[in-house]
């Protein structure tokens, strides 16, 4: 059932309903016929229930080659145990010529439908079979698939693998479901210079004329989408210092910009912190790990070689601490799946959630452990559960576990949710659990079902059975319904002590009506010699509406109450009226950095809500954020700036104070950069944060000057992204001669990201004939443009300040939104759907998408939670303009 059906029933009971739904096909599947699969190119869960029901022990045999043409040819020997022979068996394989099919060493004429090949029935056994399926494809140029790029700095090719959700069969005849674990055996024939890597490492390297043939043993049992084959020119770097080998992969032509002993690093302290925790030792027994090009997502944890997008890892100067705790936080997320995920795997896609949930949750726990960045969490609070509390207050949220009907929507509900929320949810059941009665949960859970697959019932037993507890409710509560709380402290003082202390907690609506069972942490602070100084802290269970905390009363009148302090609990704080005025005043005062992080992001809540004017929350930021010493809080602080200019931008705003305040943000940021010489992480960040508040006339030539010279910023390099940024900053403002220095500097850096970043800074150009043409490109889906390059269209082409330009294509971007969407697919509706829907922070363009969601109920899932997405931030953006208190 879509999420966005009439809730006629609880989501517990539709959730439940899919599993019995699905158990039941399962078990009738031995007695009945199932009914032929579908003409489509996604697999149904009921299409994959009937088959693992027949088919198992699963091998397969695979042979490659590779030539580094656009087309790759392979042979995949599949042999497996069938239950019975009395109807046909689909194997998928995607949009390939297939040039012969052999079954039990007969060949035969097999149906294909550019989607799956169907044996027939006569021409399977009951018990053993093998199955024989030659085929040539072109490469993938969407980053699915068997993904082929040619670098443009030396001309070499690079190809890489990415198979989730469902994509295997893209690159290999498979049977690409989850719940059918096999093993792997790759032998590969490529070009000479080329290294090939796999789940395992080679046996041996063959001599083969031109090329040589990669022999690799067989894996152990693995679900489709965490086996992956690599193969390119890749430079290797090798360290077997630690307890398992590790490889690092990278172009040639970006290997300078690689720190091989930061990677080396951070990998043999994560193996070593999760071998540890887990009471079981890592599997894949060496751990490779390949920056890729082009890549959909941030990484991706292929069993033994994981992949990572070079976009977030690859930097043309020294790395700040903060893309080092990024790189750090990300190896640990994919590596905690090596556990769950790869070695334990969910049954279906609706459990994909707890995958990237526990992966979520033990890598920040692994960076906060096991490496230098000891305030992991505090990061955690300020994006990623800021990301799902936002998520979880909309219209369209939805529980954490929901029904997949194919595999269509394995990622419909991907997103910070699915992450963030999960993350935070099993965070606060290690607080009420213990957490050494977690850890002994999760060991007992990998050990029971390792090399399987599992349901969230045997992980959440698994806990249960650790705590003796049984936890259905708080699974009831917490992953099958959705919507955040919000709890508030309401006390009363007298003679300047508390007089009587609860806990209120509200549910988001009526439709929404869910309290919940947490565990959190009440802390009061009062004002003493210019410090907020801390009273008492008590931890809390709270349940229900009102929970009383008799422990606070008779303590000294608090000037301010936290109730979540040290962010044990996912739910949204709601200050006093008395402690929203202490954190507006004393911000400064508070010494403890995540509690200042918590209570700015009360203050931005405020704005958000539309109870504190957007002008206020800028005027606070001005006074404090030059002030601010904690490193990671000063990122968080200025993201909500940025995001602040942001909202001005989008509302069109052209008034004395929105003038004034846009010099004022550039100033402060300025003054900042100059005054932080000397410290590079703080300079960086604040000259970041000009780069992107950049929009007076002063500000852009002052930034046309530190690209030509004539303008120098002590202790900061201007290296080859910073350029860039400069140069794109420039394009967007319709800077004289901005446009030539594209050019020119596309002359000095032809690499991919060189390219990216020329066509990111000509699109940005608010010249409506060129926003019209790569608006045409964008939604030519037979276009031959890598989908990488369309990606960069996407998001430059109607930038928040170029509200008027993007006017003139709003209502006939909206108006084809359904037939594109009916026509691409998800990988293309992902990104288009999030970056192509109209906005304009006017009431008028609020209604014209309140009207598109009214009349669009047939778009995909994903796309119509774009489409709500939209209109939700679009009536914020109005909410928050119409609270502003600012000059006219």
């Amino acid at each position: 059932m879509s999420i966005f059906a009439p809730r006629a029933a609880s989501p517990i009971a539709l959730a439940i309903a899919s599993v019995f739904a699905a158990s039941a096909i399962a078990a009738s599947s031995v007695h009945a016929a199932p009914a032929p699969r579908a003409e489509n190119a996604f697999l149904s869960q009921q299409d994959a229930a009937a088959r693992s029901a027949r088919v198992s022990n699963v091998d397969y045999a695979l042979e490659f080659t590779l030539t580094g043409n656009p087309s790759f040819s392979g042979v995949t020997t599949a042999s497996f145990d069938l239950n019975d022979n009395a109807t046909p068996l689909t194997i998928d394989l995607d949009k390939a010529t297939v040039q012969s099919v052999v079954v039990n060493g007969k060949k035969v004429d097999a149906k294909y439908n550019n989607w799956f090949v169907t044996i027939a029935a006569a021409d399977l056994v009951k018990g053993r079979n093998t199955v024989v399926i030659a085929y040539e494809r072109l490469h993938s140029t969407n980053g699915e698939g068997l993904h082929r790029m040619v670098d443009p700095v030396d001309k070499r090719v690079y190809t890489y693998s990415h198979f989730e959700p469902a994509a295997a069969h893209q690159m290999f005849a498979v049977f690409d479901q989850p719940d059918l674990k096999a093993t792997y055996q790759v032998t590969a024939t490529a070009p000479a210079d080329w290294q090939v890597v796999s789940t395992t490492r080679e046996t041996r390297i063959e001599e083969a004329g031109a090329n040589k043939r990669w022999i690799f043993p067989k894996t152990k049992k693995l679900s489709p989408y965490n086996f992956s084959l690599h193969a390119g020119p890749y430079k290797v770097w090798e360290d077997k210092s630690g307890k398992y080998p590790m490889r690092l992969f990278a172009r040639q032509s970006v290997a300078s910009q690689v720190t091989p002993e930061d990677w080396f690093r951070y990998t043999k302290d994560g193996l070593a912190f999760f071998d540890n925790y887990f009471g079981i030792p890592y599997q894949f027994e060496k751990y490779d790990q390949l920056l890729v090009p082009d890549f959909l997502y941030g990484a991706m944890e292929n069993a033994g070689a994981i992949t990572f997008a070079e976009g977030g890892f690859l930097h043309k100067a020294k790395m700040t601490d903060a893309q080092r705790q990024s790189l750090a936080s990300v190896i640990m997320h994919e590596m905690a799946h090596q556990w769950f995920g790869d070695l334990v795997t969910m049954q279906w896609w609706n459990g994909l959630w707890l995958n990237e949930s526990f992966a979520s949750f033990m890598g920040t726990l692994a960076t906060a452990e096991a490496t230098e960045f000891k305030d992991a969490w505090q990061h955690f609070y300020s994006t990623g559960k800021q990301a799902a509390y936002v998520q979880d207050q909309k219209s369209n949220t939805h529980p954490i576990e929901v029904p997949v009907p194919s595999t269509a929507n394995a990622f419909d509900n991907i997103d910070a949710i699915t992450y963030s929320k999960g993350a935070s949810t099993l965070m606060q059941l290690r607080h009420l659990l213990g957490a050494e009665v977690f850890r002994k949960g999760v060991h007992n859970y990998l050990v029971k079902y390792s090399f399987q697959n599992a349901k969230l019932d045997d992980f959440i037993g698994s806990l249960g059975a650790a705590a003796g507890r049984d936890l259905s409710g708080w699974t009831k509560q917490w992953l099958y319904e959705p919507g955040v709380n919000t709890i508030a402290a309401n006390f009363t003082c007298a003679n300047g002590k508390v007089k009587n202390f609860t806990l209120q907690q509200t549910a988001p609506s009526k439709e929404l009506p869910t309290l919940r069972e947490q565990r959190v942490q009440v802390a009061s602070f009062k004002r003493e010699g210019g410090k907020l100084v801390a009273l008492q802290t008590v931890p809390v269970t709270y349940a229900g509406a009102t929970t009383k905390v008799p422990a606070l009363a008779g303590t000294a009148c608090p000037d301010l109450v936290y109730p979540n302090y040290q962010d044990w609990g996912f739910v949204k704080v709601q200050l006093d009226k008395r402690s929203f005025e202490t954190a507006r005043t004393s911000l400064a005062n508070v010494d403890d950095a995540l509690l200042r992080t918590m209570l700015w992001q009360s203050l931005w809540d405020g704005v958000r809500d539309g109870k504190l004017p957007l002008n206020e929350f800028i005027k606070t930021a001005l006074a404090n954020a030059p002030q601010e010493k904690d490193y990671t809080l000063l990122g968080d602080v200025l993201g909500k700036v940025a995001a602040a200019k942001r909202y001005i931008d989008a509302m069109g705003l052209q008034t004395a104070w929105a003038q004034q305040t846009r010099a004022a943000l550039e100033e402060m940021a300025w003054n900042a950069t100059l005054a932080n010489k000397g410290n590079e992480n703080f300079q960086r960040r604040w000259f970041n944060t000009y780069l992107g508040m950049a929009s007076t006339p002063a500000a852009l030539e002052r930034l046309n000057g530190i690209l030509a010279g004539t303008v120098t910023v002590e202790g900061l390099t201007i290296n080859q992204d910073l350029r860039w940024d400069i140069i794109g900053r420039l394009n967007r403002y319709n800077v004289a001669g901005a446009p030539a220095l594209v050019e020119q500097e596309a002359k000095r850096d032809n690499s991919d990201s060189g390219q990216a970043a020329a066509l990111a800074a000509t699109i940005l150009r608010p010249d409506p004939k060129l926003k019209a043409e790569w608006l045409g490109t964008v939604e030519n889906l037979k276009t031959e443009l890598p989908f990488s390059k369309i990606r960069t269209a996407m998001y430059s082409l109607y930038p928040a300040e170029q509200t008027a330009l993007a006017e003139q294509t709003a209502d006939r971007r909206l108006a084809q939104l359904p037939a594109i969407d009916k026509a691409a697919g998800p990988v293309y509706m992902r990104s288009y759907a999030t970056s192509m829907i109209p906005v304009g922070c006017t009431p008028a363009s609020v209604k014209r998408l309140s009207k598109a969601v009214d009349s669009m109920k047939d778009l995909s899932a994903g796309t119509r939670r774009a489409l709500i997405d939209a209109q939700q931030e679009d009536q914020r953006c109005v909410t928050i303009k119409q609270a502003m208190t600012a000059p006219k």
